[in-house]
């Protein structure tokens, strides 16, 4: 028995290359979906069997016996295809197989657009979870395979929703059937229009402030007469919560939002939710958003702990402000995550005991840290030091 796991290409038969139409024209048994067995000519002998799953095309290449069994996949065999989910199984029977690749959607994609596609990130959106936002975020033009759950107009409304609406987008529908058809617009514009379930999509990289690390100089930020809380200390609340990239965080009492921006900055592959009851802060948060690019952050406006119960579970939260709320809010946080890790910033000793005894009761193992901050001001033809408010950071998570 020989084995051929053949990529058939990207939709027509003028796309399938000449090495894959002979292993099919030699074929005794060909397997594949039910639309790829109907595109292959008449002519062709070859016994016929509709099969997806991999277990399930194992069994028939094991039913099969002696001779050759063609295994048909669209596109690439070597593009997110079904032979790597296949090709593991074969080799723990140990059966051989010969793999043969094929012309896949993102060279017939490019073509079209007249694009190079080498730069592109690839990304598959197809049955499987896929955050459009983080991936335009990445710096580069995004190429994404869809299907399912996850069409084009899906990852638009994604984009979209972040505050990303103008970002451009190209679409190919059907590509090379004679119904093929190559669109381009915005994220807002294609999240409420329609697409056939063959489609890809590329989206131009989102402009964000990817130059910079942690440690924004205060004036950078966009402020009002909102409280915001200054570099130094934002360093050592960023030290203590220990975020890691793909960290889902509340923000909550965002102020002007620095603080979010800069956890943004660490959860680049994750989401900032900064919460604010005021509506100036509100406004302050939007723009700093838009000004350092950090679309990943998600202003939602209203007081805590009501706003929270809609929000996703949290690995990480920042209480920065709590409206006298203090005990309910570590209580929804918990509630949704018990491993969740908690900081809470206060300038005077009720709010830090209040933290402490909160913190102590929910079972916390907690840490206190003191920031007391100098900086110098000029005097005459000297310098001064002038210290600022010392801030309490209350850290908690469960052992």
């Amino acid at each position: 028995m020989k084995v051929i796991l053949a990529g058939t290409g990207c939709g027509s038969r003028g796309t399938m290359t000449e090495e894959v139409r002979e292993a099919i024209r030699q074929a005794d048994l060909l397997i594949g979906a039910k639309r790829l067995l109907e595109s292959i000519p008449e002519e062709v002998t070859a016994r016929r069997e509709a099969a997806i799953y991999p277990e399930e095309i194992l069994d028939l290449i094991q039913k099969a016996g002696e001779g050759l069994v063609c295994v048909l996949y669209s596109g690439d065999s070597g593009f997110y295809s079904g032979t790597r989910s296949l090709q593991p199984l074969l080799e723990e029977e140990g059966i051989e197989a010969e793999i043969l690749p094929g012309i896949s959607s993102i060279q017939v994609f490019a073509a079209r657009l007249g694009q190079p596609w080498q730069d592109w990130l690839l990304v598959s959106a197809h049955g499987t979870d896929c955050d459009a936002v983080r991936e335009v975020m990445r710096g580069k033009p995004v190429f994404f395979l869809t299907g399912g759950r996850l069409g084009p107009a899906q990852l638009c409304r994604q984009l979209a929703d972040a505050g990303l609406g103008d970002l451009q987008v190209w679409v190919g529908e059907r590509l090379t059937y004679e119904d093929e058809r190559i669109l381009r617009g915005t994220a807002a514009e294609f999240s409420e229009a329609e697409f056939a379930p063959l489609s890809v999509m590329l989206a131009e990289p989102a402009q964000w402030a990817g130059d910079l690390t942690p440690g924004i100089a205060d004036g950078m930020f966009i402020r009002g007469d909102v409280p915001m809380t200054k570099q130094t200390v934002r360093a050592a609340i960023l030290s203590e919560l220990q975020v890691r990239e793909q960290d889902t965080v509340w923000d909550v009492g965002a102020g002007t939002g620095s603080v979010s921006i800069e956890l943004a900055m660490k959860a680049r592959g994750g989401r900032v939710y900064a919460v604010e009851r005021d509506r100036d802060g509100c406004i302050l948060i939007r723009k700093n958003r838009e000004k350092f690019g950090m679309w990943n952050l998600v202003p939602v406006d209203g007081p805590a702990p009501e706003t929270l119960e809609e929000l996703p579970a949290p690995d990480r939260v920042f209480v920065g402000g709590s409206g006298g709320s203090l005990k309910q809010i570590i209580a929804a946080a918990l509630q949704k995550n018990e491993k969740a890790r908690i900081c809470v910033s206060a300038i005077v000793l009720e709010t830090m005991q209040e933290a402490v005894q909160v913190m102590t009761e929910e079972g916390l193992d907690v840490q206190i840290r003191q920031v007391a901050v100098s900086a110098a001001r000029k005097l005459g033809s000297k310098h001064m030091m002038t210290a600022e408010n010392p801030i309490f950071i209350i850290t908690g998570q469960r052992p």
